[in-house]
This record gives C-alpha cells, structure tokens and sequence, in this order.
C-alpha cells in the first residue's frame, strides 16, 4: 500500500497536542484539583499481615474522632467480587485480608488528617494465617489455600483454576520434541526479570458523590470509564445504570489505572456518609496498595541449524499473581504468545502457570509480559549467532516473520516494517564514537499488538459545521485526544482547531474497552474514522439536494466543503449542518461501533489450551540498539547512546510517536537498569521514591535516536497501527546483549545493578 494515499493536511503532521497550553499554564484538572460542595476525604486503613483472617473490628474510638462521618469496612460491601478474567476480589478485605497493604477499613472524615487520623484507632482483631510469598510455595504439597471458593468464581475464559494455580496457558505449534535432533547448535537457561512499579506522576485517585435519587457520579483516575463503572458495580453490587463514571485529565498510568484501585472504596464511603467524597493514595500507598509488573520465571530452550536457521524454542514461565487475578491471566497469555519473537520458528511450544501469593496484585504494564520474555528470548539469539560465527544483524534477518507469515498458533501479518527497522539501526549504529573507542553494541528487535476487543466513536456536525468527536477513549498523557482528532479532522478535510474531543463519560460516550494494549489509534482510531464517513455521506445527501445535481458528481474539499467536480460551487459545511438542523432530516450525527475479531489462534495448526485473549493481533515491529560503558571498577552500566526504530503503519502524528519511543526506551532502562521493587519478607521494604530508584535525565542518553518507519497497516485508520508500548519492550535484550558484549559475561537475572554485573566479570556470577 503506497503512502502517496494518504497524503493529507492533519494525519502524518506532528502538531502540538489539543490539551498542551491548558497543562503548560497549569489549568489542566485533575483529581487533586476537583472539588464537591460539602466534600469529605478519605483515608483507608491497610493490613498489617500478609494472610489472616479478620474476627471483628472496634470503630467506636474512630467514629467518635473529631471530623469523622462514615467508616466502611469489609461488613459494608457485600459479596460482589470483580475482576477481568476471574471475579476474585472485592472492594475492600472481608472476611480475611490477603497481602500486607490491603484496605481493610476507609474513614471519610472534614479534612484528610483527621482522616488519617481516625484510621490509626479503629481497632481490627486478626486471626493471622500462614503466608505463601512465592509461586513455588504456592503450588507446593500442603501449601495454604489463598482462595478456598476458588472453584466458585466467575471465570470468563478456560483458566484451569485450582489450589492456589489461578491459571495456566499452553501453546504449541509443529512438533518440538523431535525437531531438537534437526538442530545444530541450542542453548537453554533459567532467567528471573523482577516486580517494577508502574511510578505514575499522579497517584491513583477518585471523587465519588451520590445524589437525591442514589445515583453515583464517581470521577477517577482511569484508563477506561467503562472497566471503573463494571467492577465498581461487580464489587458493590449496584447497577451500572446507577453509576456514571467519568475522567479529569490523567497523570499517566502505565497499566496500573487498567483495573480498579480505591474506587469501590471511594464509592462505598460517599453511599455510606450520603456526601462527596474524595480519596488519594500518597505515594507509598500507591507502591503498597494497587500494582506492579510481574516478577517472571523463564526458562526458554532455543535451536538452530548451521546455516543460523532457526528450528525449534521451548518456553515456560512462572509467574507470581499475587493476592488477586487483576490482569494477570492475560499478561501470561500475551507472554507466551510473544515468547518466539517476531521469527519464522517452525516449532514451538510454550506454557505457564500464574500462581496466587500474599503480595499485592501484579497486573497490566506498559509491554505486559514482552518485555519478560524477550529478555531471554534475544539473549539467546545473540547466542545462537555467536556460536555459528555469525552478526547479530543478519541472524535476526535470516529468520525474521515477513508480510504473510502466520504469528504464533495463527494471526496472519498484514504489515511488516521489521527488515527497515534493522536496516536503520544499523547503519546509524555503525558510525563511530566521537572519542573513536569502539561500541559495546546490543542489539534487539520485538514486535507488539495493537488490535483488541471493542470501542466505538460518535462524530457530530454542530450547527456551525464544526466537530464534536466522543471515543470514550481516556487519554492519560500519551496524546490520544490529539491523534483521533487528526484522524477526524482528515476524513472530513476540516482544519484540526474545528474538532472538539468530549471527555470520557459512560452517560454519553460510545463504549471502548481501555487504554491499554496500544489499541487506542488502531482500533478506536477505525471506530472514528468510519464514524466521520458517515458524517461526510450524509451530508453529501444534503448536498446533492441543495445544489440537484446526483452525489456521484460531489466531491469533499478541504475547509469543511463540498461541491460540484469541476465546478467552483460549493457548499459549506455550515450551510449544510443549519439545512439539516432546522429544515431537511435533522442533525448530523456518525456511529461506528467495532469489535477486533480476527482469532489468536488457528485449531487447523496449533493447539491452545487456557488462552486468555482468543482475538488478538495486527502487529507493529521495532528494533533497537544501544552502546553502553561498564565502569571496571563498580560494575555500573551507563547507556552511552541508543538507536529505537519502529514501523507503526502510518504515523499520524510523527512528533507523538517519537515521545513515545523516547519515553519507552527511559522506562525500559529503568527496568533494565536499576529498578526492583524489593520485598522484606512479606512487606515491600522500598515503596518510596527515597529507596525505589528511577532513571533521572542523568541517567538518560543525550543521544536517543528514533526512526519512524511506515509500513502501512491496511485495516488501520490511514494506515496507522500502535505506538505506544512497542519502544520499551527491547530495551532489556537490547541491554543485555550490550553487557555481555562489554564483560564478556552473559546475565540472567534483571535488574543489571552495578553489583550483578561486577560480580559478573569478577567470575562470581
């Protein structure tokens, strides 16, 4: 598909983002800013144990506190349970508390310390259970049950759910046990990647206020409207038609504002007191309370021919759930389904096991599981290529999946930049250093979805022929409002300032599933796009009849027109929207609702028992490079320069695609680097930004080259395909091949802290 078709005045310029002048002047509303008349705040009282059982509580010292109003505890919720793949948890502890860090009881009080205040004296009888702290525990003989009505969830897929094994996938395709004697070279081992926190600017946050009728208006922070309202209504037991959920502008969110946080909660207090409340984790609640990426246990196996042919790969991994299912079912799916990489591998097999603990839930972060199994994954293609004497360029050439070929277990490929990508990281990788020392190279390639359950789009033609646009799409930083805007403002040739974005609000928006997954621009981006034709078509009917003449002889121009072919008559859209307002037909409006349903998986190829997602698919690639320095003396790695390359179909805002490449790769150093969240037993010993280090810009590259490459996605709106996670998954192989390159020593364990890799090179591994 040639780019010459989708040459136009809005989609594929890098234009500043719609919301940028209200945050760069401070005016921009977040949950902190947003305030109720006769608002309480919230404070919540987090479990002390990580497994014990709760016999009764003693609120009379908090009730009396100066300021309180209501106090909910586990008594006050129900037995409504949410969850998005099996409905595990409720609102707030009840009966026992399962990880330390769990809500156990909420205050809402006048002020936020009195709050906090009142939540230090209510008094909690605990019966305290032994704890499971790591799959391996969980799944041992005699282990404590963590769930003991497991058996009894709701379960929206084959989870194969029992004892403490919250699920399992398996994946295989072609015949893995004999194809390992056609192999000439395999390499094999065991990797650990650990927990990182999603460190979102803005910690998790709602207001909740319910009217004379009962009604709950809750505002959140959010990745979706929708998920709030159903797990909400799930936990609290109340109809959705009860509850409208709607989004400020968002901090970030990175996955951890996916599913719910302290909304129920929120919720349940301003039900209880009968008046607005507010509620905000502090940041060490944050870490504590809500999620974080899942520590993995991989083990991968990984054969070849002479030739560098890639034949065979076997996977396992082993994943830490936490107290609750959250996302985690999906996580593993998506990371088995990912753990070939984007390589032509005839024979594959992969499988793993998710297991509850007494930690908090680990749940969706920006790659969820890519990046864990590529850490493996292309450490062992390095391998592959070092022991046949062959580069690490065209290795990955030689086997890579090309327009056509099948992913794993069978969604087809449409698109496929990957062999620019690698094209354009190394030639940029070859230059030399500035001081002419040579580079200690790595380099990785990945591939990420973007197609994915459903969204919708409603486009409006106001009576002045300007553009309303509702997605129902949360835009939490990464500048989606902008892009479905451009997308809008493209199939309707009207300038971008004519489209007015509505905020997310399940009262009146179209529904969409989340954003999350890099589906917002691919998936709700067709959903507009199809919506706004339907604007242009209707309002070439009314143009047909103002000017008589058949809709074959009209043609759409640029500005908001339309007119007759070869003629300078034309119509604007002004002129046409008032016709239809006030005359002929009513107003101007365009739905599209749509549901990604192209199968993860072929029955006629592969077998796939436990698969989470059975729709899934449209892939974007990339490739990346970085030089690093490893001080002799303390092991410490410093990313000198790097190269991210990324087919995206078509960028419809270039200036946005390379914030997110940049932004991923500083993420994914951080992951690769430095960050671990660390657990003392059963309590998490480092949930501040004190103890928890984060890549600062000192930390940072000066040099990030990104390369946009456009191979068209020709089911996406304009070609356009996601963006959003693809810049962060390579970063750890990347790294790692990097390391091993500069110390001759080849780490199996993330993160690389100075220490890890002094003890590398010192022999001690």
């Amino acid at each position: 598909m040639s780019l010459d078709a989708f040459a136009g005045t809005t989609v594929g310029q890098p234009v500043a983002k719609v919301d940028s002048l209200e945050k760069v002047r401070g005016q921009a509303q977040y949950i902190a800013d947003l305030y109720r008349p006769g608002m309480l705040h919230g404070a919540i009282l987090a479990s002390p144990y990580p497994h014990a059982r709760i016999l009764g509580y003693d609120l009379t010292e908090a009730l009396a506190a100066p300021g309180v109003v209501a106090i909910v505890t586990g008594h006050d919720v129900g037995d409504g349970r949410m969850g998005a793949f099996i409905k595990d948890e409720h609102a707030i502890a009840r009966g026992k508390v399962m990880y330390v860090g769990e809500p156990v009881a909420a205050v809402a009080a006048r002020t936020e310390a009195e709050a906090r205040a009142a939540c230090r004296l209510i008094q909690v009888q605990y019966e305290e259970l032994p704890a499971v702290l790591s799959p391996e525990e969980g799944l041992a003989e005699g282990a404590p049950i963590l769930h003991e009505h497991l058996a009894d969830y709701i379960k929206v897929f084959d989870a194969g759910s029992t004892g403490n094994l919250c699920s399992r996938t398996r994946l295989e395709e072609g015949n893995v046990d004999s194809a390992w004697d056609q192999c000439d070279v395999i390499v094999e081992g065991d990797y650990t990647t650990q927990a990182q926190a999603h460190v979102s600017m803005e910690p998790c946050g709602a207001l909740a206020e319910v009217d004379a009728n009962g009604r709950v208006t809750l505002w959140s922070a959010n990745q979706s409207v929708f998920r709030v309202q159903a797990n909400v209504c799930e936990s609290l037991s109340l109809p959705m038609s009860q509850l409208r959920s709607l989004t400020p502008r968002v901090g970030a969110g990175f996955g951890n504002k996916m599913e719910p946080h302290i909304q129920p909660i929120c919720v349940a207090l301003a039900m209880k007191a009968q008046r607005p409340v507010k509620l905000i984790l502090s940041r060490e609640e944050d870490f504590e309370m809500v999620r974080a990426r899942h520590p993995f246990k991989v083990w991968m196996k990984t054969g070849a021919k002479a030739d560098g042919t890639l034949v065979a790969r076997e996977c396992r991994v082993l994943l830490d759930c936490g107290a609750f299912a959250d996302d985690s079912p999906g996580v593993m799916g998506y990371a088995l389904l990912m753990c070939g990489g984007p390589y032509r591998i005839p024979h594959l097999r992969a499988s793993g096991q998710l297991v509850y603990t007494n930690k908090l839930r680990f749940g969706a972060f920006r790659g969820f599981g890519n990046p864990q199994v590529l850490f493996a994954g292309e450490q062992q293609i390095d391998q592959i290529a070092e022991k046949l004497g062959l580069d690490a360029f065209e290795i990955r050439r030689r086997n890579m999946l090309r327009e056509g070929d099948r992913w794993f277990v069978g969604p087809q490929i449409a698109s496929n930049g990957l062999a620019r990508c690698i094209d354009a990281v190394e030639q940029a990788a070859k230059t030399p250093r500035a001081d002419g020392s040579p580079r200690n190279f790595g380099l990785a390639v990945t591939a990420h979805i973007s197609g994915l359950l459903g969204t919708g789009a409603i486009v409006r033609m106001l009576e002045d022929g300007t553009i309303s646009l509702n997605t129902g799409a949360t835009d939490i930083g990464q500048g989606s409002d902008t892009v479905l805007a451009q997308i809008c403002a493209e199939e309707l040739k009207v300038p971008l300032d004519r489209v007015a974005v509505a905020s997310p609000d399940t009262d009146g928006s179209p529904y969409n599933w989340g954003t999350t997954a890099s589906r917002v621009t691919y998936t709700t981006g067709r959903a507009v796009k199809a919506a706004a034709r339907v604007v242009v078509d209707k309002a070439m009917e009314h143009a047909a009849e103002m000017l008589d003449c058949p809709i074959e002889e009209l043609e759409l121009r640029e500005g908001g027109r339309i007119g007759r072919k070869g003629a300078n008559t034309d119509l604007t859209f002004a002129q046409i929207s008032g016709r239809a307002h006030w005359a002929v037909g009513g107003p101007i409006v365009g739905s599209n609702t749509l549901v990604f349903d192209e199968p993860t998986h072929d029955p006629k190829r592969a077998i796939a028992l436990g698969l989470p997602f059975p729709r899934i698919g449209v892939f974007s690639f990339a490739a990346m490079g970085v030089d690093v320095d490893v001080d002799q003396v303390s092991g410490q790695v410093t990313v000198h320069e790097a190269w991210s390359a990324a087919d995206v179909g078509r960028a419809i805002n270039p200036k946005l695609v390379e914030v997110q490449l940049h932004g991923g790769f500083v993420q994914g150093l951080g992951y690769a680097l430095v960050e671990e969240m660390v657990w003392d037993g059963a309590r998490l010993a480092n949930p501040s930004l004190m103890d928890y280090k984060v890549p600062t810009m000192r930390d940072v590259p000066d040099a990030i080259h990104t390369f946009i490459i456009e191979d068209p996605e020709p089911s996406g709106p304009f070609g356009a395909k996601g963006a959003g996670e693809i810049g962060l998954n390579p970063v750890v192989g990347a790294v790692a091949n990097a390391v091993a390159k500069a110390t001759g020593f080849r780490h199996h364990h993330l993160p690389l802290t100075g220490e890890r890799v002094l003890n590398g090179m010192t022999g001690r591994g």
